[in-house]
């Protein structure tokens, strides 16, 4: 199941959460001359380290990953509004290739080969169902988004106990500017589950875990850095080793796109798979 909550590290936490969220909605601005200065900010803060940082530590409680969650948000908005800047660009450039190399001599080393999925906020469940498929899981038919999604949303609903420690609530600790620690409430659970399932909001570790339980199947992550897979196990390693043949493999990148986030689905690596990669 999911890690239990510990606080960040305290290099990695921002020392001003108002000026964080007035930065934010400087970027959502008409200005254009607003998002610019608040994009100028950010980047001075270094808010892309901070992302990462937040993102890399070991346990995070929903604290941590709401804040993780806003400063990769605001990471992607100061690159998309600030100046062109080479150095920059070079740098990002390269953190994106370093990234992909990484997942590619992982994927090489367990013969798998990256199948692309539409860059959306489906992508994690589009990614998980087409396993699925390939395991002979769920029928090719039924092998959608749609399907995944209200898997997900389904096991969450059902569990609540194991979720909403996990989950960001609209009050408590996760609200901007908030000072008391505080978890969902029904009515916030509710809605979750319903967004979760009905619109193309972007799926992330509870939805993973969720999936992962509700099909009863491993799900492995490949990743740039450390680890480089992340495995989220239904069994929590206590029937054994899982069967290799029967294991849900998916990329998750966090540079590959513009907005940082995104799933692919991981297949073995045969000849008529690279065929069809090359005419995709």
């Amino acid at each position: 199941m999911l890690s239990p909550p510990t606080p960040p590290p305290a290099d990695a936490n921002m020392d001003d959460d108002e000026l964080m969220d007035d930065l934010l909605a400087q970027l959502d601005s008409k200005d254009d001359s607003v998002k610019h200065e608040s994009a100028a900010v950010l980047n001075e803060m270094q808010i892309d380290k901070v992302a990462d940082q937040l993102e890399s530590a070991p346990k995070k409680d929903s604290k941590a990953r709401y804040k993780a969650r806003q400063a990769r948000k605001a990471a992607a908005l100061a690159e998309t509004y600030a100046p062109t800047d080479a150095e920059a660009d070079a740098r990002l450039e390269r953190e994106a290739k370093e990234e992909e190399e990484q997942i590619k001599t992982t994927c090489d080393e367990l013969g798998l080969m990256i199948h692309e999925i539409t860059p959306d906020g489906h992508c994690l469940f589009s990614a998980v169902a087409d396993q699925l498929a390939l395991l002979n899981i769920i029928p090719s038919s039924q092998a959608t988004y749609a399907t995944c999604r209200k898997a997900a949303a389904d096991y969450i609903h059902s569990h609540p106990d194991d979720f909403i420690p996990f989950l960001p609530s609209d009050h408590g600790e996760d609200a901007a500017g908030a000072t008391e620690a505080g978890l969902m409430n029904r009515d916030q659970f509710e809605r979750y589950c319903a967004t979760m399932r009905d619109t193309a909001i972007w799926g992330g570790e509870p939805e993973v875990v969720a999936l992962s339980q509700a099909y009863n199947v491993p799900i492995h992550v490949v990743q740039g850095g450390k680890p480089p897979v992340v495995v989220h196990d239904p069994a929590n390693g206590q029937s054994g080793a899982s069967d290799p043949k029967r294991i849900v493999y998916i990329s998750y990148h966090r540079r590959l796109y513009g907005l940082g986030e995104h799933y692919n689905s991981l297949r073995p690596k045969t000849l008529v798979n690279s065929l069809k990669s090359v005419f995709q």
